[in-house]
């Protein structure tokens, strides 16, 4: 779940990681340790909403952003594929495009560090060999998802 607000202030960021905690369930045992930046929405609160948790806080050092090089590269990433290339009609239309997005991003986009392999596929990466292959739009085209054509393909989706 993603949370968006035009004016992030600590309460709403508090909150949120109170939100993910709850959505994470047991997971949230796999977790040891957040690295945040120093931004002023991120709280005594917030901090201490995850020690209760069992997760360290890590602030980055000042003016430092490769010390979180993962969170910058998947902002450059959403902003480079996505936002930067869609018109956003407002806070209820970014969800959406975030949700569905991270949802892509996670279960079918490949990643080079994984070997193409998505981080939690939902389905079987398509393999290039001579069957057809069945292209499907994501938020209207922005980017792709291809799978194995089946016999009777819906018009919709495009063969190679």
């Amino acid at each position: 779940m993603l949370g968006v607000t035009a004016n992030p202030d600590g309460p709403w960021t508090t909150q949120q990681v109170r939100n993910l905690l709850m959505e994470l369930g047991e997971q949230t045992d796999r977790f040891r340790f957040l690295i945040r930046d120093r931004a002023g929405q991120f709280t005594a609160s917030f901090d201490t909403v995850l020690a209760d948790a069992g997760i360290t806080t890590i602030k980055m050092p000042p003016r430092c952003p490769r010390a979180n090089a993962f969170a910058e590269r998947f902002v450059l990433t959403v902003r480079s594929e996505v936002t930067d290339r869609m018109l956003i009609f407002g806070a209820r239309h970014l969800r959406h495009v975030l949700t569905t997005y991270a949802a892509h991003y996670n279960g079918r986009r490949p990643h080079r560090a994984l070997r193409l392999t998505p981080p939690r596929s939902t389905r079987p990466v398509v393999n290039p060999d001579r069957r057809r292959i069945a292209r499907r739009p994501v938020l209207g085209g922005l980017t792709n998802e291809y799978d194995h054509a089946a016999q009777n393909q819906l018009r919709t989706t495009t063969e190679f």
